[in-house]
């Protein structure tokens, strides 16, 4: 029996070897191109600050990508910022492109620490890396991933003026 157990054992291991083996060389898919299109304040609740991220996801395949829910995860030089998670369902069309919106919260320790590295740091840009997954697609869904930096109008640019002397 415990021959039978084994043999058993090692025909699924194989067999789950070759399935993933199978989807990792899936011919013909590029990455979902996925980019921030906007940003607006939402009501918040005592310590954290809310915002609804606009995110413009490009699908450049010949199959739509079907999803139902999103996650994302934003980053603000180099530190973590902002998360949010929305279960809306929907399809970017092949060779098409879909806005959706991801409600995400800031809580007040990741606020401080923005204003402490702004302070501190340099003020001409800020980088940005926004990370996430459409679920719902094929095992664990599409994950994505978008890197950019933005330039800070001139007045923020600019470094404190020194305190003056007595």
């Amino acid at each position: 029996m415990d021959v039978l157990k084994r043999l058993w054992r090692h025909w699924l291991l194989g067999s789950a070897w070759l399935v993933l083996a199978g989807c990792a060389t899936w011919p013909g898919t590029d990455p979902l191109q996925v980019s921030l299109a906007g940003v607006e304040s939402l009501p918040g609740e005592g310590l954290e600050m809310r915002m609804a991220v606009k995110l413009r996801i490009q699908n450049p395949n010949d199959a739509p990508v079907n999803y139902d829910g999103v996650a994302l995860t934003l980053e603000l030089r180099g530190l973590d910022f902002a998360s949010g998670v929305s279960d809306v369902q929907g399809s970017v069309p092949r060779f098409g492109e879909a806005v959706l919106v991801v409600p995400v919260t800031v809580s007040a320790f990741a606020m401080a620490k923005q204003v402490y590295t702004f302070a501190m740091g340099d003020r001409s840009k800020v980088t940005y890396v926004a990370r996430g997954k459409l679920a719902g697609s094929g095992f664990g869904g599409v994950r994505f991933e978008s890197k950019g930096e933005f330039e800070l109008p001139a007045g923020l640019a600019a470094t404190p003026a020194a305190p003056a002397p007595n």
